[in-house]
This record gives C-alpha cells, structure tokens and sequence, in this order.
C-alpha cells in the first residue's frame, strides 16, 4: 500500500523532483528552494518515514518507494517531470525510470552509483539496520555513516555544516533507516535501466567522495546515451550541502537541455 509523502514545493516552470539522501530528510534541499526557484517548480518529498510521510507496514523495497513517488505525482497532476536525487535518492530515482520511463523527462544522478551491492556491503547495511532496531536511536547512524558523508574539505573549513548534518543525522527515525538500509541492500542493478534512458543526463560527483569512485561515476556515464558529467572540487558524498551553488549551477544547465 502507498503512503501520501510530505513534500516542499518552490518556484515555477519545468517540474523538478529531488529526492534526499540516506539518512537526511528532504530539508537538505533548503537551499535549492531559494537558490532554483527562478529556474524550475522544484518539489522535494520526504521518502516514507521521513519528515511528515508516515513509514507504513509494507516490506522495505525500492518499489515501494517508486509507487510512493508516482501516487505524488499524480496527485500533482504531472505527467512528466525531471527526476533526481542524492545518494539514495539516485538509487529511487533509477527505480523509478524503470517502472515509468515515460515519466522522466531528465535525470539528476548525484553521489550515487547504478551498481547493486555486493555481498559485503549489503551485509552491512542489514548489520547497521539490526542496530537500530536494537538499540532505537539514531547514534547508530552517526558511529557508523556520519564519518563518510562530508569531504574532508567541508569537515575542516565549513564546521557549521557539518554539525548541521550531524544533527539531522541524529533527528533520524530509527525505524525509517532501518527500513531503507533493508531496501538500499536488496536493490538492483540498474545498468540497463540508463541504457535504454534516452533523456538528457546529469551525474554530478564530489572530489572528495569517500563513498562514490571515479569508477562507478564513468560506468554511468558510459552506460547513459546523453549525459554529462560534473565534478564538484573540495565536495563529498553531499554535493547539494557542501556546495549548493556549484551544485545548482550544474542543474540549471541540466534544466536549458531539457
């Protein structure tokens, strides 16, 4: 069953949905509001259990979160949007296209990877999951997570933005991440998702990325027919944060090709 996700809206124009990353809400898109809104009509969902968007009782899966999006969009009466997001965000966002390519007119893809899991990694995310459930509290996140999201540029210069992210960090509902990490560790391959993606494409990545590499950023940019690649200098895993001007900046030329 879906749920009616919470969002924030902005602006007018070429519908624009960003999608948040693990483990922050969708008010990590704060500046993007101000800073797009003369560009785009940007629309920014909590993901379920985020925000106001109740979590639910349905098994963790990217479907799940791709049925929630899609009952948004209908309620908003947009047949066709430019679709994007951050970290997980780029995971439901790659979800989506496979279900409703007729639907997306343009792609964001920032800090994320088209590649599943491996055994390792997944095995993780289900280890860090059964940690919140036990314990109930958010601190899981920040001892586990929290270390790897900021460049060591923004960690050192830009302090205040990293304990903004630490303290959204540990505003998290536990059961909520758990929930993504489940889903985040079974997801797919979705290689050949981008392949048959013929819309202009955005992948944007982070110098100091400790989570995407230079590798998986050029297997999406191959795999894509149209897109473009923009490297964000002294940036980590959380571009849109660490650097929102470079970050829109790069969407506003994404948004003139569509």
């Amino acid at each position: 069953m879906t749920v009616e996700l919470t969002y924030q809206e902005s602006g007018h124009g070429t519908p624009l949905v960003l999608l948040h990353a693990f483990p922050l809400s969708s008010a990590m898109w704060a500046t993007q509001h101000w800073l797009l809104a003369d560009t785009c009509r940007l629309i920014t969902p909590d993901q379920r259990g985020w925000g106001d968007s109740p979590l639910g009782d349905e098994e963790p899966s990217m479907d799940v979160l791709v049925d929630d999006l899609a009952l948004l969009l209908d309620d908003l009466k947009l047949d066709r949007v430019v679709l994007g997001g951050l970290s997980m965000g780029g995971y439901v966002t790659m979800a989506f296209l496979r279900r409703y390519p007729e639907r997306v007119s343009g792609l964001v893809l920032a800090n994320t990877k088209a590649a599943a899991d491996p055994e390792g990694a997944a095995a993780n995310r289900v280890r860090i999951a059964h940690a919140l459930e036990h314990t109930e509290s958010a601190e899981t996140l920040v001892e586990n997570v929290f270390g790897n999201l900021l460049g060591q540029t923004t960690r050192s210069a830009k302090p205040a933005v990293a304990d903004a992210v630490k303290a959204a960090i540990l505003a998290t509902p536990p059961r909520a991440a758990a929930w993504a990490e489940y889903a985040m560790a079974k997801r797919a391959d979705s290689f050949d998702v981008l392949r048959a993606a013929d819309v202009p494409a955005l992948i944007i990545a982070g110098e100091e990325d400790a989570l995407i590499t230079d590798a998986d950023v050029a297997a999406m940019a191959e795999a894509l027919p149209d897109a473009r690649v923009v490297e964000i200098p002294h940036a980590g895993h959380l571009t849109a944060v660490e650097d929102p001007t470079a970050f829109d900046g790069a969407v506003r030329t994404l948004l003139a090709r569509v």
